[in-house]
């Protein structure tokens, strides 16, 4: 493999010195791209497209040609894993993704197995060897999964929620089979994402996408417990250097503290958070990754730089910075705001970068 042209990004999730604070977007792979729908469009549907090492890769570049971005990061879905147990996953226009066999009951988990990350889940591997090849060591890549608790509840709930009733009847009324099941996933993760590293992922992000639907005690026994477990048995080491690892839970930001003693190396912060209090309160433990709101690249380029300025000037002087979205970038964004976003990251950190 060729040495990183470009290695910013993960010496940020390290705490070491960069000259700037490197930047990439959640979902920069995706919809908002003209060029994404494009390939879309030829590979026939969503899950077609994951499954296609060549056009996966193809859509993982595309926003790495037209923005100077600082990490590629793997195109494939959160549900990978669910579908790999055998769940039957589809998506429904307009409706996300659904589940044909939903998790119901003690019976549902005790057949499912741990997926082989390269026998079912092997078109991810292809992929991610592919996108890692064709990066010709530009800039690195990411590799991700979602959490057992934010996986758990499109399996149980057979789709996406809003109010998560099915699995908080299964965690209130039956905890011992929805801590069957986290066990299992975390299980499942830990090997898939060892799997990305084997394949060539430089880093990891593990998507909690729905922790923040639970009370405190909850989140700590049933998502971040089993996140740490992750932690503790993912591969830290590749190619000589440390594989970083950030936690993301969309609304997390009141369990900061929590989350940065798992052992992680970087925090991802949604935008309800401060990022100026949220480096008090982790202090340099962690990286933290974030967190402009994905709405502000409907503003002005001139709107988004001073709020690229505010959040910079937030963060203060030295590295462990990390600047993303807060969430995925939306659908309709046009893409030069996109790119006044991470020119303007790139333009104004250097001074809190120098000396």
């Amino acid at each position: 493999m060729k040495p990183l042209k470009n290695d910013t990004y993960l010496r940020a999730l390290m705490r070491q010195p960069t000259d700037y604070t490197p930047v990439w977007m959640m979902r920069q792979a995706g919809r908002y791209l003209p060029e994404y729908k494009a390939t879309r469009a030829e590979a026939g549907d969503f899950m077609s497209l994951c499954r296609n090492a060549e056009l996966a890769c193809e859509v993982t570049l595309q926003p790495l040609r037209r923005f100077p971005l600082d990490a590629a990061i793997l195109f494939s879905d959160i549900l990978t894993i669910p579908d790999a147990m055998g769940l039957g996953l589809y998506f429904e226009t307009g409706e996300g993704p659904r589940f044909e066999r939903p998790v119901t009951c003690a019976a549902d988990v005790k057949r499912i197995g741990i997926p082989d990350p390269e026998g079912e889940l092997g078109y991810v591997m292809n992929a991610v060897r592919t996108i890692r090849r064709e990066l010709q060591g530009e800039v690195p890549l990411i590799g991700f999964s979602g959490s057992p608790w934010t996986l758990a509840t499109y399996m149980v709930e057979g789709g996406s929620s809003k109010a998560f009733t099915k699995i908080k009847k299964m965690m209130y009324a039956d905890p011992q089979t929805l801590h069957l099941l986290l066990d299992k996933l975390a299980d499942s993760v830990i090997s898939y994402l060892n799997a990305q590293v084997a394949a060539g992922a430089q880093s990891l992000m593990i998507f909690d996408t729905w922790g923040g639907v639970l009370t405190p005690r909850d989140y700590n026994d049933f998502s971040l417990q089993y996140m740490a477990k992750i932690v503790d048995g993912l591969t830290r080491e590749t190619d000589g250097r440390r594989v970083p690892v950030t936690l993301f839970t969309k609304n997390g930001g009141q369990w900061l503290e929590a989350i940065a003693a798992t052992g992680c190396d970087a925090v991802g912060l949604d935008w309800t958070i401060n990022i100026a209090d949220a480096k008090r309160r982790v202090g340099d433990k962690v990286a933290l990754q974030g967190n402009m709101d994905p709405s502000m690249l409907y503003a002005s380029p001139e709107r988004i730089e001073q709020e690229v300025a505010t959040i910079l000037d937030g963060f203060g002087h030295g590295p462990g910075h990390v600047f993303n979205l807060g969430h995925g970038i939306h659908l309709d964004v046009p893409p030069e705001h996109a790119g006044a976003f991470i020119e303007s990251v790139h333009r104004l950190s250097r001074p809190y970068h120098a000396g």
